[in-house]
């Protein structure tokens, strides 16, 4: 997202809410799933849909045990809480593997709850993306992932990431580390290669009870690879495209020579080259854990993390009238007529000037650069065969510069393209603890599972910004990019401390019901300060406290084996305003709050070889504040959501994979009256698709005589979207299909140690169709493109 926005998104929804943060659960990825009585099947890993659940190794030369069918799974006892913790998956090597599904229904996520359910044991819709997954699709950032999955959208530029689902975007999505919220979407997430992760997690809808405040569209959880017990395995990758694009990236883990410690080291290195003239950004992702097992009842681990980040980025492409670019105006990609929120010119109808499709109207000398680094440590400790109690510290530090143009507005008085300046840093600080205390029991004679869990966290955070704002007016095409200029700045504070009490309970009624909830307590302050040459601003400093709770309650019912149908009611609460570095100490600065009702039914049939998921959602947030021009805020009422998501994956036969989801929503505000005597209620918010449709397949040609070739597709659609409330400016409807090959080559003298070797070759967007890929209610007077075909190659190793 812009610096701009990062402006006005230093969301105390976020940075409040440093949630659960245990480490990962140790993965093999499984090229082999279980059919419903537990013997292995063929091929199993479906493109696109198909996610790698955590494979156990077996520990100390134990065996693991065989996969339950779906209807032990249903009756027996929760299993321990999932990664979120490397101590509790140390613990869980001990119960024998969990299969891959089409759709990963026996995956274990740590964002769907702290209880140790399955996906299909939570009442909620949850989805997990894992590592082969990743590497399969092509998934090469954080942001391919996301859009990989049911209903979710987001940015295509690199700089920008923004994310919507469920009628929800931005800092209503609520963005994780290894379980742990760290602030708000907007200059918190990174675009990183997703070679260091593990997996990639989502929670739909209202979750304030797993991740903190913020989250209200739903939850995205990164996790990191962790360490596994059992032989050292390694693997290795270097790919290329036709822009000058660099990846490449070295991992490895398994048991070292001390008894009971294992390891895990990543690294990742990327250079990607932007569609945008002189745009790209470069990436090193360092990541590390050790896991030692000092007894069979207590277990411990030590992780770190390192990321430094540099762009010459992508701030937009703006909106030109239509008679202006006469012969050069393009079709397809937005449609509708425009005020300038800037300048104040009536554009009339507008569209995107063809001239302009790979143009950088940022500065020469424009540039974005993060460093982050993460240290986290944590036990396990098995007080007895019925509790359990864990504990973690973590300490996460970041420093962010942005220095760039940022706003490029035309204007239709003087034909010029209105250029303005922004700079802004972050020093960012999080030091936090989470303990909790599991106990396995029974009440009344029916089995039960408790969390109780106690979490705290300081944050300070510094924030020097622009205090003057140069700019300039240029010519649509052939002009001189020019520098920053002049620079002052204004400092801003704030330091954050939250407590958060979390309670979570799972009792079976029956073998096949199971009541599902809990509650969370979560009063955190604020203290903020704001200087501007030299003086304090009127009304600071100031303090302000909040004292939210919020929860949810709902059922799962296997009403036949594989078959569970679920319903669950949720709430949430966040910052009215999404920035609290938008509003003075004098405006309203009360919570959001949403509920949520949400039904579904999650199938796995044929003998573990399809799977298919079903939900309906209401969601009502409250008390809504919503992003204009010019970082000006208008009180909006309420956002109303409703929708339905599907997906369906299948292996009809062995070398054969198909899957799809397809999400619809119906979002609009209510009760948003403009001052001037105006109404937006009834307008949908900006960058929310209707209907968003993934979908794709591949073949592997299994010939003897033949390497083994695997030929795929990936179809990808995106509804209409509006650019901002007004909903004047459309950014039009958009389908890409990818195409890819992979060959998986036997030992060769060049590649003599690798027990596997690929080849993948792809095509993105084959038909190079030009869209809109999304779009900034702060600037409304650009859009973001989305990128023209492309050609990769990459080789992959594990050995």
């Amino acid at each position: 997202m812009s610096a701009r926005d990062v402006w006005g998104s230093i969301s105390l929804a976020g940075l409040v809410a440093a949630g659960w943060g245990w480490a990962p659960a140790p993965m093999a990825h499984a090229q082999q799933a279980a059919n419903s009585s537990g013997k292995p099947a063929a091929e199993t890993v479906l493109p696109g849909v198909t996610v790698d659940a955590p494979r156990p190794r077996p520990v100390d030369g134990r065996a693991p045990s065989a996969r339950p069918t779906a209807a032990q799974t249903a009756s027996s006892a929760p299993r321990r809480p999932p990664a979120s913790s490397p101590a509790a998956a140390l613990s869980s090597a001990t119960t024998g593997p969990t299969a891959t599904t089409p759709l990963n229904g026996n995956a274990t996520p740590a964002s769907g709850s702290r209880l140790g359910l399955t996906a299909r044991e939570i009442p909620a819709t949850v989805e997990v993306i894992g590592a082969e997954t990743l590497r399969e699709q092509g998934y090469h950032t954080t942001v391919d992932a996301v859009k990989g999955a049911t209903g979710v959208s987001a940015g295509d530029a690199p700089n920008d990431v923004g994310f919507a689902m469920r009628g929800f975007q931005g800092n209503q999505i609520n963005v994780l580390y290894n379980g742990i919220n760290i602030g708000p979407t907007g200059f918190t997430a990174l675009t990183m290669e997703t070679f260091n992760l593990d997996r990639v997690e989502f929670l739909k809808g209202p979750s304030s009870l797993s991740s903190g405040q913020g989250a209200v569209g739903g939850t995205i959880n990164f996790v990191t690879k962790a360490p596994h017990t059992g032989p050292v395995e390694s693997e290795a990758f270097i790919g290329f495209d036709q822009r000058g694009t660099f990846r490449s990236g070295f991992g490895s883990g398994g048991s070292t020579t001390v008894r009971g410690l294992d390891y895990r080291f990543d690294i990742s290195r990327t250079r990607e080259v932007g569609f945008i003239d002189d745009t790209e950004f470069k990436n090193v992702h360092v990541s590390g854990q050790l896991n030692y097992r000092l007894s069979d009842s207590f277990r411990t681990f030590v992780a770190a993390e390192f990321k430094d980040y540099k762009a010459k980025p992508y701030e937009g492409t703006p909106l030109v009238p239509v008679a202006f670019s006469g012969a050069n105006a393009t079709s397809g990609i937005v449609s509708g007529t425009k005020v300038s929120d800037y300048n104040g010119t009536n554009l009339g109808a507008v569209t995107i000037d063809g001239r302009t499709l790979s143009t950088n109207y940022n500065v020469i000398d424009g540039h974005k650069t993060i460093k982050e680094s993460w240290v986290r440590s944590g036990f396990e400790w098995d007080l007895n065969n019925a509790v359990t109690l864990r504990s973690q510290i973590y300490n996460y530090n970041a420093s962010r510069d942005w220095y760039n143009n940022e706003v490029s507005a035309f204007n239709a008085g003087t034909n010029l393209v209105d250029r303005e300046r922004f700079f802004v840093h972050h020093n960012h600080n999080i030091v936090g603890n989470v303990t909790d205390v599991t106990w396995n029991g029974s009440i009344f004679g029916l089995s039960n599972r408790m969390v109780a869990s106690v979490e705290s966290s300081h944050t300070d955070f510094t924030r020097p910004g622009a205090a003057n704002f140069p700019g300039e007016s240029v010519p649509l095409v052939g002009f001189d990019r020019g520098t920053y200029g002049l620079l002052t700045t204004q400092l801003q504070t704030a330091a954050i401390d939250s407590v958060a009490i979390n309670l979570e309970d799972r009792l079976k009624l029956t073998d096949s019901f199971a009541l599902v909830g809990g509650l969370r307590y979560n009063p955190f302050t604020l203290d903020r300060n704001w200087i501007r040459n030299g003086a304090e601003r009127p009304g600071f400093p100031y303090s302000k406290s909040w004292q939210p709770v919020t929860g949810r309650i709902g059922y799962t019912w296997e009403a036949l084996p594989g078959t569970t149908f679920y319903s669950q009611y949720a709430t949430a609460s966040d910052i009215s305003a999404d920035s609290i570095f938008l509003l003075s100490p004098t405006q309203n600065l009360t919570l959001s709050d949403s509920r949520s009702y949400e039904t579904g039914v999650k199938q796995l049939v044929w003998n573990g070889r399809a799977e298919w998921t079903f939900s309906a959602f209401d969601i009502e947030r409250n008390n809504v504040y919503s992003a204009q021009a010019g970082q000006q805020l208008n009180l909006a009422g309420k956002v109303k959501s409703q929708g339905i998501e599907l997906a369906a994956a299948v292996r009809p036969t062995t070398e054969t994979r198909l899957w799809g989801n397809v999400a619809y929503v119906r979002a609009r505000y209510a009760d948003y009256d403009l001052a001037n005597g105006g109404s937006f209620s009834g307008n949908t918010p900006p960058n929310i698709p209707a209907v968003i449709v993934n979908g794709g397949g591949s073949y592997r040609f299994l010939n003897p005589g033949w390497w083994p070739v695997e030929l795929g597709f990936s179809v990808r659609h995106v509804g209409d979207r509006w650019s901002t409330d007004a909903n004047t400016v459309k950014l039009l409807a958009y389908t890409t299909a990818d195409l890819f090959a992979f060959i998986d080559l036997p030992k060769v003298p060049l590649f003599a140690t690798a027990t596997s070797t690929r080849l993948a070759f792809r095509v993105r967007n084959v038909t190079d169709k030009r869209y809109a890929a999304w779009s900034d209610p702060f600037y409304p007077d650009q859009i973001f493109l989305g990128a023209p075909r492309t050609y990769e190659v990459e080789a992959s190793f594990k050995f």
